[in-house]
């Protein structure tokens, strides 16, 4: 095995560990993105729900 080899087999290595890496950095992003869209969601729900119950007992 010479020096070439060797550097193509570390590259590999180092490309796999940085791609498992972001791509683990991306999904937990996409999964805030998408919690913080679902928390949106409740909460205009929760609003609109409030406003139609205190607008009532009035």
């Amino acid at each position: 095995m010479n020096k070439s080899t060797l550097w193509t087999i570390v590259g590999v290595v180092l490309a796999v560990i940085i791609a498992w890496t972001l791509v683990s950095v991306l999904f937990s992003v996409l999964w805030f993105v998408v919690k913080l869209l679902l928390v949106a969601v409740v909460t205009l729900v929760v609003f609109l729900v409030l406003c139609g119950v205190f607008s009532r007992s009035e």
